[in-house]
């Protein structure tokens, strides 16, 4: 038997926190260090850790953990709040970056005639990859610039929810109609069944554990072991029964368990397990997949237009949709540049496309390029876009 992996887990392990420290200290988010960990061990540079059916296991358990806590943290309150102006805001903010990803990956012709898909199902993956927002980079910066409860602040916010929630629909979509075969109004169909099996069996789940959480009200772990099952239940049916992406089953099953009483102490056991396996094997494999050297010409241009692209169409189109929903300029401008940040959504994203064979290896490099610069660029420009005007000097007269 090979014991490799056990080597491979440690120097992944302790090389992401290490770089993820180094980042902090640079005041960027740790996810950032992680990845560029993967890609120093991987093909892209030192070369001492390979893919292996393992570490792809581990790092999909991760994936779902990541998105049942993303759905955990889902604040359906704010969601009610922010109302009609953040859903237009989500809105055109998915659209403009579907078609300007589609757009670009069209101009490029990034498509592969090697994978199962279609290349133009392809260029739309690219699209939907771009929708993604990672709003926990806006929100800590906000918090420290003290703007988190302002208008601008508050609409992020909402904006943000309702986009990952959209996002998730377009990728289950896509990648339902991944095979040839599948007739789009039966994926429809797929897709309305699993929501309503995810209402019914989710609130049922609810309904039990909240009456066995009321009987003994004591912290216990056993309620944790029981939730960690019901979600990898519910991912396992989105992806065998209907067709559904597994991680739109664990963010349902964190979003029907964001009420519950004990949300907060399974939060935390969930963010114990997430922080210390498989959180890095997953964005440290991301960045063993990238091959920097097999990178044409015509890939390293896809690559800085991919990147020109995601900023702008976040800007421009939450920023339009902010405008017409009554906010000022400023505000607008605001809006825009706090949903530039795609972090680990977008990975999350690629991760699983590459999977269904919706996008090719070698589109690992700008994805991660595009994802590690909108990250560091939007804390950035968050604190210039809500700088404070300084006011005039009075001339004597």
């Amino acid at each position: 038997m090979n014991y490799d992996y056990l080597l491979f887990l440690a120097i992944i392990l302790f090389s992401t926190k290490l770089l993820g420290l180094v980042t902090r200290r640079a005041h960027m988010p740790q996810v950032v260090g992680a990845l560029l960990a993967g890609l120093l061990l991987g093909p892209a540079c030192l070369n001492l850790i390979h893919g292996s059916t393992f570490l792809n296991q581990v790092s999909e358990i991760g994936v779902i953990i990541l998105m049942f806590m993303a759905g955990l943290e889902t604040d359906t309150e704010e969601l009610k709040k922010s109302g009609l102006a953040s859903f237009v805001i989500a809105l055109v903010g998915v659209i403009a970056p579907l078609l300007g990803g589609l757009g670009v990956a069209y101009v490029c012709k990034v498509g592969s005639d090697d994978l199962p898909a279609s290349t133009f199902l392809q260029y739309i993956f690219i699209g939907i990859i771009l929708t993604a927002t990672s709003v926990s980079i806006s929100v800590e910066t906000l918090k420290e610039m003290g703007k988190i409860s302002t208008k601008a602040g508050t609409a992020i916010l909402g904006a943000a929810i309702i986009d990952d929630i959209l996002g998730i629909v377009a990728l289950t979509i896509v990648t339902s109609m991944a095979d040839p075969s599948t007739n789009i109004f039966v994926v429809l169909v797929k897709i309305v069944g699993f929501f309503v099996f995810a209402v019914a069996f989710g609130f049922a789940f609810y309904f039990v554990i909240q009456k066995w959480i009321s009987k003994d009200p004591r912290p216990n772990r056993r309620y944790v072991i029981l939730i960690f099952a019901f979600c990898l239940v519910m991912s396992f049916c989105a992806e065998a029964f209907f067709g559904v992406a597994d991680i739109t089953g664990a963010y349902a099953a964190g979003l029907i368990l964001s009420h519950s009483t004990k949300r907060e102490i399974v939060y935390q056991e969930f963010d114990t397990v997430s922080y210390m396996l498989v959180a890095p094997v997953f964005f440290a494999s991301i960045g063993l997949k990238v091959e920097i050297s097999s990178m044409s010409s015509n890939i390293l241009l896809f690559t800085i237009a991919l990147l020109i692209v995601a900023i702008l169409t976040k800007v421009v189109g939450c920023g339009f949709g902010a405008k017409i929903m009554g906010y000022s300029n400023r505000e607008s401008i605001q809006i825009g540049v706090g949903m530039i940040s795609r972090g680990e959504v977008a990975l999350i994203v690629a991760n699983k496309g590459e999977a269904l064979g919706l996008i090719s290896e070698s589109l690992y490099a700008p994805i991660v390029v595009m994802v590690v610069i909108t990250t560091i660029i939007t804390p950035i420009l968050l604190k210039i876009v809500f700088k404070k005007k300084t006011a005039r000097p009075v001339s004597a007269v």
